[in-house]
């Protein structure tokens, strides 16, 4: 529901945060893919992925279309999950809210493996990973929305600090958890850990190795990419990596930066480039002053590792290969769900500092788990990766989960028993079995059209 308040002062806006009491812990999923050429891997046009959005309006009994303006750009289905769009014409799918992390997984494998068989009888291919290969930036596909010129034209304007902006706004890929917080103090408890265990957690999942085609020297050049996308708006927010209220410091972190874009009526319009604060004081040029809807738009215009809003959005890791995807909200569930395991989380993170997350963002982007400054990253990942197979068990005994869900993080057990991340796997087939042809890339790593293929 819109909401039309005015916002009278930096207290309104702290209050949006307020957690319904007696709220439950639901698990959300958010992943992205290619939409891709199989012979290229190169990002098709928006007429092939409109195509494709209506024929999964066929496919999905009762599913309705989402548009804007006059654009087609995602499709809702029946149960509340979506697909949608993403800026370079990729697909995200976003499943419904669920109690248990297997429920929210085996909704994205029926619905991914049941869009990757439209795909096919469109021609396009669903590509998984944390980023698209063969795209050059140069000749991005952009979906016609008016508000992608809008952002485009705010980042050209950033000069180094918008270099990054193609990159991650057409060919980065994630894997995104949303978890709930059910009070405050909760709140304020479980963005500490996200905060101080994004770095790490982003080591064991590193799989963004290639760009145009070669490799960049990097495990994650999806992370370095998002380096240059408005550091302000991104990565690591340090005032949680301290004692001051976590609260209070993301809501004057939020209202330090200004506007990307705002609404005016059905239209998305350039913002004033003054802070939001100076927006709640003074209103917006025409007059007007900023509501909660503002607020709220505001928020999606933001992208730090953990993004705050009615849910804690988890942001950090790469995407990894189909079917794997699992793994990433299974470790953050697992990580943060059971009170016990959390505060041990917390307690081996206690004392990591703000300037050290900064420096691991940038380490592991390039070297993932054989960072071994300021943190030994693989030691601390697998201690952490213990404590989410501990959580996901207590699930499990709880009635909560289905035993199975503990075999979601297999695959990063042997990462870290080997060392070796995705990204270095990736590049080994890269350069061997693959023989450096997208054509096998797309047909080894897109998204099956039949279950369990």
């Amino acid at each position: 529901m819109r909401s039309t308040t005015a916002i009278r002062s930096g207290a309104d806006l702290r209050r949006y945060f307020a957690a319904s009491p007696g709220q439950a812990e639901l698990v959300g999923i958010e992943s992205e893919y290619g939409l891709v050429d199989p012979l290229t891997g190169r990002s098709v046009p928006y007429p092939t992925a409109e195509e494709f959005l209506r024929a999964l309006l066929v496919a999905f009994p009762r599913s309705k279309p989402v548009h804007e303006r006059h654009l087609l750009v995602g499709v809702r289905l029946a149960d509340g999950a979506e697909f949608s769009l993403e800026t370079g014409c990729g697909l995200e799918y976003s499943s419904a809210p669920r109690s248990s992390v297997a429920g929210a997984v085996d909704d994205t494998l029926r619905d991914m493996t049941a869009a990757a068989r439209v795909g096919a009888e469109c021609g396009i291919a669903l590509l998984s990973g944390g980023m698209l290969p063969f795209t050059p930036p140069t000749d991005v596909p952009w979906l016609p929305k008016q508000r992608v010129g809008v952002m485009r034209d705010y980042f050209a304007g950033l000069g180094d600090d918008g270099s990054g902006a193609a990159g991650v706004m057409a060919l980065t890929l994630s894997t995104q958890t949303s978890l709930d917080y059910v009070s405050e103090t909760d709140l304020e408890e479980k963005m500490r850990l996200h905060v101080a265990a994004g770095p790490i957690a982003a080591a064991l999942f590193v799989n963004s190795p290639l760009e145009g085609g070669r490799a960049t020297g990097a495990l994650s050049r999806r992370m370095q990419l998002w380096r240059k996308f408005d550091p302000r708006r991104c990565g690591v927010l340090g005032f949680a990596a301290d004692d001051s209220p976590a609260l209070n410091g993301l809501v004057e972190w939020a209202m330090a930066l200004p506007m990307i874009y705002r609404r005016e009526g059905d239209a998305h319009v350039a913002a004033p480039a003054r802070p939001f604060a100076s927006l709640v004081e003074h209103g917006f040029d025409d007059g007007t002053r900023p509501t909660f809807d503002d607020w709220e738009l505001h928020l999606s215009q933001v992208w730090p590792h953990v993004r705050v809003r009615r849910t804690l959005e988890l942001r950090a890791p790469d995407g990894l290969m189909w079917p794997h995807f699992g793994a990433v909200p299974a470790f953050w569930v697992g990580l943060t769900y059971d009170p016990g395991i959390r505060r041990e989380a917390l307690d081996l993170l206690a004392g990591v500092r703000a300037d050290e997350l900064e420096q691991l963002t940038d380490a592991v982007a390039l070297d993932g788990l054989r960072v071994t400054e300021p943190l030994a990253v693989r030691s601390y990942a697998a201690r952490l990766l213990e404590l989410a197979h501990a959580g996901l068990a207590a699930r499990v005994a709880r009635g909560v989960e289905p035993e199975r869900v503990l075999g979601l993080l297999e695959p990063l057990d042997e990462v870290v028993e080997s060392g070796v991340t995705f990204a270095e796997r990736t590049l080994a087939r890269w350069s061997t079995e693959f023989e450096g042809r997208p054509e096998r890339y797309v047909a080894a790593y897109r998204v099956p059209d039949t279950p369990g293929a």
